[in-house]
């Protein structure tokens, strides 16, 4: 029987230990000795067998090859960062100058590089701030503002989000008290205003991201709120700065607040393709009422998502974008590559039409034209279950892969994998 600290000292397990960590690596090599005393593998390829059995990480997570077509696909991380926004995590790994200014020696104002950026993003934001989600901005907003007091909201806008999570309950954990206006389908400009009191803290317009009514429908615009008396909040919902010409009916918060909204809430993730985040932006005093509330000490964000997301916002070009822009000529091309080394492996295999969605609630009803490689519907769960981790979509009995949300360098990935199964 080999020793634990003799096999531990192999080159290969000693370079994993500085990876993984001593525990881990140490885990797996006293279950391969257990296996030697078993007499199930030989005391000379315990080494080896315990390099194979190392985990690819210290996480738990898997890296996922998102082949459903759905965009900002909420269980599977929302957003992939950039290449610029994941080496400037790495770098914010170690010791940085997230809340220090390295010139005096003294503290500096926390993450202000990430906020000179989303300014300069905005412009027409008097200022600006961030928390760790959209949905802990808009509580904080709404327990700076308005504990104790009203908020107008549409009844057609009290939305449920992912989860079971409802937007009345999130706003009375505020200490906030919802005043209902207008109806499900049908709520006026004239509705909101015939509801302002002195009890009034603000008129809330929520973008209600994940569904669509249609027909017999009326809805304000931030325009018609604004002189009501009240600060306007709008939460957009989907994470646009500005108006994207694929997705025109997408509010984005240069738009909301050209209108007049007072305060614009937005998600730091989904279509802005940075990390999760909650922006806050608008009128400068109520931003600083928000930034100097003790809860937004609570809900502060890390140095790690500060870093992510200044470099999002200085280099917009991320794989959300690329996967909204993919040409369905493109896609044909890659899938037809792809199908005929499939066909002759003597897989049965197609191609054929297939229509992504942005997801993570933003644009719903907009379909994303593309292709797909067609499968048996049995491949669905050995992918996932595969190495490297295939998430495609079942669709009337065969399994789709679609290369929207996938780099084309990663489609040799995809091949290795359906060929593996």
């Amino acid at each position: 029987m080999p020793r634990t600290d003799v096999v531990l000292a192999d080159a290969r397990l000693v370079a994993a230990a500085h990876r993984l960590g001593v525990p881990i690596v140490k885990a797996v090599v006293v279950e391969v000795l257990e296996q030697v005393r078993r007499g199930v593998v030989g005391a000379d390829a315990a080494a080896d067998i315990a390099v194979a059995s190392l985990p690819a990480a210290a996480t738990t997570l898997r890296r996922v090859l998102n082949a459903t077509g759905v965009v900002v696909h909420t269980n599977l991380g929302r957003s992939p960062l950039s290449p610029a926004a994941v080496h400037a995590v790495a770098l914010a790994a170690g010791y940085v100058d997230v809340e220090y200014d390295v010139d005096s020696g003294r503290r500096a104002r926390r993450g202000r590089g990430a906020l000179d950026a989303l300014a300069a993003a905005l412009p027409d934001a008097e200022a600006v701030h961030v928390v760790n989600n959209a949905a802990a901005a808009l509580v904080l907003v709404a327990t700076a503002l308005a504990a104790g007091r009203d908020i107008i909201v549409s009844r057609g806008e009290l939305i449920e989000i992912g989860d079971g999570f409802r937007l009345p309950d999130i706003l009375a954990a505020s200490g906030a008290r919802l005043v209902e206006v207008g109806t499900t389908n049908r709520t006026s400009a004239a509705d909101y205003r015939a509801a302002v009191t002195d009890q009034s803290a603000f008129i809330l317009k929520v973008h209600p991201s994940n569904f669509v009514v249609t027909g017999f429908t009326t809805e304000a615009t931030v325009g018609e709120l604004t002189g009501s008396g009240v600060p306007v909040v709008v939460d957009t919902g989907s994470g646009l700065l500005r108006p994207h010409p694929l997705l025109p009916n997408e509010p984005d918060a240069t738009t909301a607040l050209r209108a007049g909204a007072d305060l614009v809430v937005a998600s730091g993730d989904k279509l802005l393709g940075g990390p999760q985040a909650g922006l806050i932006v608008g009128r400068a005093d109520l931003v600083e009422r928000v930034r100097r509330h003790p809860l937004a000490r609570a809900l502060r964000v890390d140095k790690l998502r500060l870093a992510a997301l200044e470099a999002t916002l200085r280099d917009p070009r991320t794989p959300i974008d690329d996967a909204l822009r993919a040409a369905p000529d493109t896609l044909f091309r890659r899938c037809r590559a792809l199908a005929d080394e499939m066909g002759a492996a003597g897989i049965a295999v197609d191609v054929v039409p297939s229509v992504g969605v942005v997801g993570g609630g933003g644009a719903p009803g907009v379909g994303l034209p593309g292709w797909a490689v067609s499968l048996p519907e049995s491949y669905a769960v050995a992918l996932r279950r595969g190495e490297p981790c295939v998430v495609g979509r079942v669709e009337d009995g065969r399994c789709l892969v679609d290369p929207r949300c996938v780099s084309a360098d990663e489609d040799a990935l995809i091949l290795k994998a359906v060929l593996a199964v």
